[in-house]
Parts: C-alpha cells; structure tokens; sequence
C-alpha cells in the first residue's frame, strides 16, 4: 500500500506524508519566519548583511568647489557590515516501533510529525524573538540610533495597549524606520484584550483594523499585530537555548560576549503581577542565515523492529538594525 506504483520501497508514500506533516505544522506554528530578513547559503557557515548610512544634503554655494572636502559637501557615507553564524544543526526525533503502529487505531506518524514540526517551529520562533529582544537593546554599526525601549507601559488594559503601540510607531518615525513591515508580537493575553475592549483596538478613530468575528486584529497605529505562546515562554524563562553553536569563537551570541548565546535576562518583560511586556520592530530589525532548511530523514532500524525519524534545521540568527527594535516593558 505504501509503494509507488506498486513497486519500491514499501514505506515510501508513508514517508513523503510524514514529511508533509512537519513541514505543514511547521509553517502554521511560526509566526516569525516571515517577520524579519532571511537568506540561504549553500555552503560556508557565516554570511554577511551589508549596513550603510545615510547620506546629508546641503545649499551650494555659487563658484565653491563640490568636491572640496573644506566645503562639506560631500556626504560621508558611512559602511559596515553584520556577520551571522550558523548554528549547530537543531533536531527533533522520535522512534515509532512497528508493534504500537500495529496496535494503535490511528495514524501515529502523522500525529508525531506535527509534534515534530511544533518543536523546530517553537525553536526558531523563540530564538528569534530573543535577537529581536537583544537587538532592541543594542547599538547600530555605524553609529547613531540604537534600539528602543518603551518603559513603564500599561499592558494590561485595551487603552495601554493601544497607547504603547503608539509609542513603538513613534519611536520607529523618529528613528527614520522604514513604515512598511512593522508589527508586534503581543501574549495571548494582550491580544485578546485588544479585541474584546469595547472595540478600542478595532475602532477606525483609534487608527484600529480588526474583525470580532474572525477573532483578528489587522493594525494598530500601522503596526501589524501577531499573538504568540512563545513569547510568554521567554517570559517564564526556562528556555534552554544557552549557547547557540558549539564552537565558542563564532558562537551567535546575541546580548554579547559571554557564550549564553540567545539566553538573556528577560525579566524586565515582567512588570507588576500579570503585566507583560510585547516586542515590536520592523523586518530589517533582525537576520536569520540559513544553510540547511528544514528537512527529513528516517531509518527503518531492524535490531530494534522501528522507525527512527528526525526533523532537522541548520540556521543561525543575529541583529541586523537595532534601530528598527522595540521592546516594550510593562510597569
């Protein structure tokens, strides 16, 4: 039943829907894949993200030289660059014996392979939101604005929300962030509060776009909105993303020297009792290089009469414009 067209491997079919499921749940699961910059390597373990500055404009003079560099004319450009590293290869397994295959009513592969697919996803949505986290506390590479923290917000009503988001967008305009592409990653909690305040969030005159009857928030002051378990995971900590490669030297650590990697202190996105913080930024804010995306393998092992199946990745994430971060911290 599981050959193609009646001939091969016997499990063939049976594998490629298992694929199929990790892949499909893995999408669905993760919110941040689409949210910030990725690029895919075919070899190597580091790739480079260029960062340029700005240029300035000024009234000429009539008869005085351009290129004279006493008549500052001339912008000076500023240049650098943002490496990124890959990570060691992240896995999620599982061995399903052919004897609980036998005795189990339904389908058991498809089952693990979501659960499969919901680890890697919550992997990568975590480690991302921990460098947006880490590059809304740090500085750029050529100078200037850093990343923002919005400090003693209300994020335990409808009206603080909407206000705290009006702080982010405010930040990003004087930050000369770009418009397009902003969004905020809001708890469960948060987002649900939005929706079902008296309309506050998704009335017209607050700058709202939702719908109740979807259950879905569009915008806020032209931020994107998106709800997350994941970020109270970081919340509650207890991740155990410590170091992100084996290798010290080139390890992705994100909040600096030291070797905790995407580990940080997250305390301050706990306020007084259920007040939590949100994170916020535009696409540029933060990178993922990625050298292996998410694949498959499986082994059908005969010493142990079962199917060994792993879902694996190899990516690595980093800051690319902490400009373009905000971290909003509860009261």
């Amino acid at each position: 039943m599981g050959q193609v067209n009646g001939s091969g491997d016997a499990d063939s079919l049976f594998l490629k829907v298992f694929s199929g499921e990790i892949l499909t749940t893995f999408e669905e699961q993760n919110i941040m894949k689409d949210l910030h910059m990725v690029r895919t390597i075919s070899s190597g373990k580091t790739a480079q993200f260029p960062v340029t500055g700005v240029a300035e404009a000024k009234y000429h003079t009539v008869g005085e030289d351009i290129v004279d560099s006493s008549n500052s004319y001339l912008s000076n450009i500023k240049h650098a660059e943002r490496t990124i590293n890959i990570d060691d290869v992240l896995i999620a397994s599982t061995f399903i014996a052919n004897i609980d295959e036998l005795k189990n009513h339904y389908d058991v592969r498809s089952i693990y392979a979501k659960e499969l697919g919901k680890a890697l996803a919550k992997r990568f949505d975590i480690a991302t939101m921990k460098t947006l986290f880490a590059a809304a506390g740090g500085s750029s590479e050529i100078g200037g604005n850093g990343g923002t923290s919005v400090s003693g917000a209300t994020t335990t009503t409808a009206a603080g929300l909407v206000d705290s988001l009006y702080a982010v967008a405010r930040s990003l305009d004087e930050k000369d962030a770009p418009e397009e592409g902003r969004f905020a990653v809001l708890t469960p909690s948060q987002y649900y509060t939005l929706l079902t305040a008296d309309n506050v969030a998704i009335n017209r005159d607050t700058g709202g776009v939702g719908d109740v009857s979807t259950g879905k928030i569009a915008q806020v002051a032209g931020i994107s909105l998106f709800k997350s378990n994941h970020l109270d995971s970081i919340i509650a900590g207890g991740d155990d993303s410590a170091v992100a490669t084996g290798d010290g030297a080139s390890n992705n650590d994100v909040f600096g020297a030291g070797g905790t990697g995407y580990n940080g202190d997250f305390s301050a996105l706990s306020g007084t009792g259920t007040a939590k913080g949100f994170l916020a930024g535009t696409k540029e804010a933060i990178g993922t290089v990625k050298l292996l995306d998410l694949a498959t393998e499986s082994e059908y092992q005969i010493q142990r009469q079962g199917t060994l199946f792993v879902a694996k990745y190899a990516m690595g994430h980093g800051a690319l414009r902490p400009e373009c971060a905000v971290k909003v911290l509860p009261a």
